[in-house]
């Protein structure tokens, strides 16, 4: 019997992370058909998705603290999604809303800073 990895016992469950109305699809990353968040009750297709683009961009914000290797590295947290964003002039700079770790190594920070200083 073949057996994915999301089907392992302990492996992390890689979601779709679309988003609408600021929600995030609760199914599995690559699934076919409408997204859904809350079992059902919002629904909708990529058409009707949430723009990349995160609309805290050009918030104010402060550097995040650090972490005793230097992460987040100056970068500032938005209160909008959560991702670490550089600044300009003290103001968060354009990005995407924050739609999951690039790497294992990069979640593993991110998981440390959170615990650490929380938000």
């Amino acid at each position: 019997m073949t057996r994915t990895l999301a089907a392992l016992p302990g492996a992390a469950r890689r979601l779709c992370l679309s988003r609408r109305k600021g929600e995030i699809c609760t199914r599995e990353k690559g699934h076919r058909g409408l997204h859904h968040r809350r079992g059902g009750s919002l629904l909708w297709n990529d058409l009707q998705a949430d723009p990349p683009e995160c609309p805290g961009t050009g918030s104010a914000a402060e550097a995040a603290p650090t972490l005793e290797d230097g992460f987040p590295d100056g970068r500032a947290v938005c209160p909008v999604c959560w991702v670490f964003v550089p600044l300009d002039d003290g103001a968060l700079t354009p990005h995407d809303t924050w739609r999951g770790d690039p790497t294992r190594a990069e979640a593993d920070r991110r998981r440390e800073w959170f615990n650490a200083f929380g938000w």
